[in-house]
């Protein structure tokens, strides 16, 4: 409880944070890591996700990555949760300057974030990759074996950084500057082990260091305060202190 009002104060104090958040921050949505293998995987797959996921694979064995795909990657139920609410909250109160992602499912545009940096791209967006033409998520997810283009039927690729691929160069500079200008860096739902990416963390220079994450980082002796809990627990606990406050006020 004191490391949460540690935070809270933090927060209050700060007219300039940035969130980085990982795969954490999305399964509390109900959204599973595609990572994760049982007994029931081998039934289905013969590969383990991190080659299906990757370019060789994609231009190889076209069909088999898009049924994986659609199997494992799209997920149209998942609701945004409290931590994609409350860091939508603060960018509202002109705290929050940028959300960077590694998370490829739109749930912080879904709740309301407009600064929203994807480092991995998103499954929402789909491009030809003859012509370039744009499809939507609907398009996809209704398709089936490979999915073609309406307007010229050339192959389609997820707006995705598969493994093998490089990150957006122009994603990864923003994420850069947000980072390096930010007083306060909050990292929460990622256990920083995904390469270049987690590397984005060594150009903070602010006042704050925050880890929020259920297991151990690589950052928290470098951290200011950690935090081992969901990310959506820290949040909803913000937030509900928040609200109580506000009544109180008012």
């Amino acid at each position: 409880m004191e490391a949460m009002e540690k935070l809270k104060q933090i927060i209050a104090q700060t007219e300039n944070l940035v969130f980085f958040g990982g795969a954490g921050v999305s399964t509390e949505s109900g959204i599973p890591d595609f990572r994760s293998v049982d007994g029931l995987y081998h039934q289905q797959w013969d590969y383990p996700p991190e080659t299906i996921l990757s370019h060789t694979f994609f231009m190889q064995k076209t069909e088999e990555f898009y049924r994986f795909y659609r199997a494992k990657m799209l997920c149209d139920t998942a609701k945004p949760n409290a931590a994609h609410q409350y860091l939508a909250e603060l960018e509202k109160q002109g705290k929050l300057k940028a959300v960077i992602t590694q998370n490829i499912d739109n749930l912080h545009q879904m709740a309301g974030s407009r600064r929203v940096l994807e480092l991995h791209g998103s499954v929402y967006r789909n491009y030809c990759t003859k012509c370039g033409a744009f499809h939507d998520f609907s398009y996809m997810k209704h398709s089936s074996g490979i999915p073609r283009c309406e307007k010229c039927g050339g192959v389609l690729k997820p707006d995705v950084v598969l493994y093998e691929e490089a990150l957006n160069q122009q994603t990864l500079s923003e994420s850069v500057r947000a980072i390096s200008e930010a007083e306060v860096l909050i990292i929460g739902g990622t256990s920083l082990s995904v390469y270049p990416a987690a590397s984005l963390v060594d150009y903070f220079r602010g006042k704050y260091l925050v880890v929020i994450n259920k297991d151990k980082t690589p950052r928290d002796s470098m951290a200011d305060l950690v935090i081992n809990a969901p990310i959506g627990e820290v949040c909803s606990y913000l937030a509900d202190n928040n609200r109580t406050e506000g009544e109180a006020e008012s």
